[in-house]
């Protein structure tokens, strides 16, 4: 895992996220052969913003895990969520944030990946308040693209392979709404890269429409690259579960119980108010696996129509 090693200095280095080791938290004896106790934390997630400033807001959230657990803190950011859970199935990530459907495929592969909280989002400009979001399809106002059956023959935006919002929902929902696949109904299908980059897309014209998450999308708008008004609304999911905190489950339990508590127990803390701005909300919420038990069933479904199809 040399290559994961790498980029975590390089990310410390460019914003001196490392954590000190402040107190210890020993396993008990009946468990200390069996659980794992580092000496140190690799937390990991996917940038969303510019990578130092990604950082910068996560430095008090690093300090706080650092303080709880006892253990240095390192900072990686890959660029996939399946690089996410390479890093977690290879014991080289401890903690880390997945997208929904990236966390059942992990999870299912791996129960060792176990998710322990979300955040509670604020109401925003599509976002409504609450642990869940919404994948939307949205095209540019003032084109032609204002109905679903207007978007026949055009070109659309997905995000990721590994996305919820923007890969899952649209290929096993939304498809049964327009009773065909994504590939035979528009003209183009085209991955951007993350909701961010397929909403601007959107509002540029490089697309004709994008199916996008309704939290991301309002980070949009607060950069001022997008707005509410600029865009179609054309379709939207069922609420879907928000992207799932999650650490290795083999871990000595007052480590686990450390971490989960550097996030429920954000709320009230002056030094990461920024941060929980940032993702638009005022606390974390516990969560179990059995929370995301809706995209399990998408993925059934998605998986039994690959198989029809074969």
């Amino acid at each position: 895992m040399k290559r994961f090693r790498a980029t975590t200095i390089t990310a410390m280095v460019a914003a001196g996220v490392l954590g000190v080791a402040m107190t210890g938290l020993a396993p008990t004896t009946a468990n200390a052969a069996s659980c794992e106790n580092p000496k140190s934390l690799t937390f990991a997630i996917i940038p969303t913003e510019e990578t130092v400033a990604e950082l910068q807001l996560y430095k008090p959230v690093t300090d706080r895990m650092a303080k709880l657990t006892g253990k240095k803190i390192s900072f990686f950011m890959p660029t996939s969520y399946a690089s996410v859970v390479e890093g977690m199935l290879s014991g080289f990530v401890h903690v880390g944030v997945l997208g929904p459907y990236t966390y059942v495929i992990a999870n299912n592969k791996d129960p060792k990946i176990e998710v322990f909280a979300t955040y509670a989002k604020k109401k925003g400009h599509l976002q409504e308040e609450g642990p869940g979001y919404r994948g939307v399809l949205i095209s540019k106002k003032g084109s032609k693209f204002t109905t679903i059956k207007s978007l026949k023959g055009a070109t659309v935006g997905l995000t990721d392979p590994g996305s919820t919002s923007g890969n899952l929902m649209p290929r096993v929902v939304f498809s049964k709404v327009i009773g065909s696949d994504l590939e035979k109904y528009f003209g183009k299908v085209v991955y951007t890269g993350s909701h961010e980059l397929s909403s601007v897309a959107v509002v540029k014209g490089k697309v004709d429409a994008a199916f996008v998450a309704s939290h991301r999308f309002d980070n949009v708008v607060a950069k001022g690259e997008a707005s509410l008004e600029g865009v179609n609304v054309l379709w939207q999911s069922d609420p879907i579960p928000q992207d799932p905190f999650v650490y290795r489950n083999t871990l000595c339990d007052p480590i686990k119980k450390a971490i989960a508590n550097t996030f429920l127990g954000l709320k009230g803390q002056p030094e990461a108010k920024k941060f929980l701005s940032n993702v638009k909300s005022e606390t974390f919420v516990p969560m179990a696996s059995k929370d995301y038990d809706i995209i399990r069933d998408l993925k059934k479904a998605k998986d039994a129509r690959k198989r029809k199809k074969k």
